[in-house]
């Protein structure tokens, strides 16, 4: 049995292992050798894939520094700030050119918020959605007799926002539905307080306002028995004719109950805002906006119930998998219990250390079982040896040249027992090894019987 396993061993390998001069640290060096090898490889591979840290400064383009966005971008940037994370909140002069600085990649820009209609995922592929944050009611203000229905707008002046902002894109898209154009009706890139201005001054009929109702601007004109607040009618219809638009309703009496205001129901169309950000903003910088989204938009409001905002579904943007992950499940299990920076480093560390053990673990179990099986092979090879001297003892015969072949054996067999001695014997084949010593001393024995 012993003789074919010693077959299969290399004359090579056979005089390597037989070696008596390898010590147990070459040994152990040349097991390990190959492990060593693959754990650096491991190593480098876990520095490649790594994600990096995430950064401690970050840009979001809002609006106008009177306006809501500009708001909304200072309250997200006090979370922010609490992570050790600076926003930097730009104005801009509307969604047109928030969309504009994200398509930029020398904007500096990484997040805005934007008016729903003015993008997609298909005009802007490299943007991602946090979600739908609030509605943006349009509040459609006039002077003179009533007006309902897009048709009655024909002849009148109107001031549909300034180049740029997002209330002329809404409201473009609006007149071009009601075939409202600037033929029929005289169309002036006003907006704000100087469409207000002009309105109350009679230089204007109409004004279009894509504000929060809380703004000074739609209490102080509601209040205004000069100006009337459209009820749009068609609103139901323009919803279906642009999906990114919501109907709303205004209650009777909701701005002033004591007096009224207003003295019934009004129906509103609104789009909805989207925070955007760029798909190669860090997911750790994605989650902190979540939170700010859901700590800033998430309570009741005259339009929303609580919860509603943010929304984890968007009609135009592909959603952000790490806002969708942070709104279903909250914070991860790090940084529920740790400062935001260390339980970056501890979820990055993990990151790394997930191909090392993947590397580590299997070697865990592989190399005691190599290490052992080159100890058995070289305890084989010498039993090898040993077999082939003890076959060689059978064929000794008396007289000088029985002599003379049984010194050469017991040369031999010091030999192996020399080399065997320096052999590094680990605790689990010491009975093995005594055998093999118990085994030469009965070969020897049998040789001073046979020249007796």
């Amino acid at each position: 049995m012993l003789k074919p396993m010693l077959k299969n061993v290399g004359k090579k390998q056979r005089a390597f292992l037989a070696n008596p001069s390898m010590s147990q640290g070459r040994e152990l060096l040349f097991t390990l050798g190959p492990a060593v090898v693959a754990v650096i490889a491991a190593f480098y591979l876990a520095t490649v894939f790594m994600p990096p840290p995430p950064p401690k400064e970050v840009t979001i383009s809002t609006g106008a520094d009177t306006g809501g966005y500009f708001a909304f971008g200072k309250r997200y940037a006090e979370v922010l700030a609490r992570a050790g994370v600076k926003l930097n909140v730009r104005t801009s002069a509307g969604s047109i050119e928030n969309l504009e600085r994200l398509q930029n990649p020398s904007s500096g820009v990484s997040i805005a918020l934007l008016q729903g209609g003015i993008g997609n995922s298909q005009v802007a592929p490299g943007l991602l959605s946090l979600g739908r944050m609030f509605h943006e009611p349009l509040w459609i203000f006039y002077r003179g007799p009533d007006i309902e229905r897009l048709a009655d707008l024909n002849g009148k002046r109107l001031a549909v926002g300034v180049e740029g902002s997002g209330t002329r894109v809404l409201v473009n898209d609006i007149l071009k539905a009601g075939q409202i154009t600037a033929n029929s009706a005289t169309l002036l890139p006003v907006s704000g307080q100087a469409a207000v201005d002009a309105l109350k001054k009679g230089e204007l009929d109409v004004v279009f306002l894509a504000l929060a109702p809380q703004a000074p601007l739609i209490q102080t004109l509601v209040r205004d028995n000069d100006v009337k607040l459209m009820n749009l009618t068609q609103s139901e219809a323009l919803t279906k004719l642009f999906p990114y638009l919501a109907r709303l309703t205004v209650p009777q009496g909701v701005f002033d109950l004591a007096r009224n205001i207003p003295d019934r129901d009004i129906s509103l169309v609104a789009p909805q805002a989207v925070l955007v950000a760029r798909n190669t903003l860090h997911p750790a910088i994605i989650a902190l906006l979540a939170e700010a989204a859901q700590g800033v938009h998430g309570k009741p409001s005259l339009f929303a119930k609580a919860g509603e905002f943010p929304t984890q579904t968007d009609p135009e943007f592909e959603m952000d998998p790490d806002a969708l992950r942070y709104y279903k499940s909250g914070p991860t299990f790090w940084k529920r219990f740790l400062p935001y920076w260390i339980a970056n480093l501890v979820e990055r560390a993990i990151v790394f250390l997930v191909p090392l053990l993947t590397v580590l673990i299997p070697l865990g179990k592989v190399l005691p079982a190599l290490y052992k099986w080159r100890f058995r092979q070289r305890l084989l090879l010498w039993y090898g040896r040993l077999k082939e001297v003890e076959e060689d003892v059978a064929d000794v015969v008396p007289g000088p040249e029985g002599k003379n072949a049984a010194a050469t054996l017991h040369t031999q067999l010091d030999n192996i027992d020399d080399a065997v001695g320096k052999l590094p014997v680990p605790i689990q084949f010491a009975e093995q090894f005594y055998q093999l010593r118990n085994h030469l001393d009965l070969v020897r024995e049998r040789l001073k019987q046979k020249v007796a």
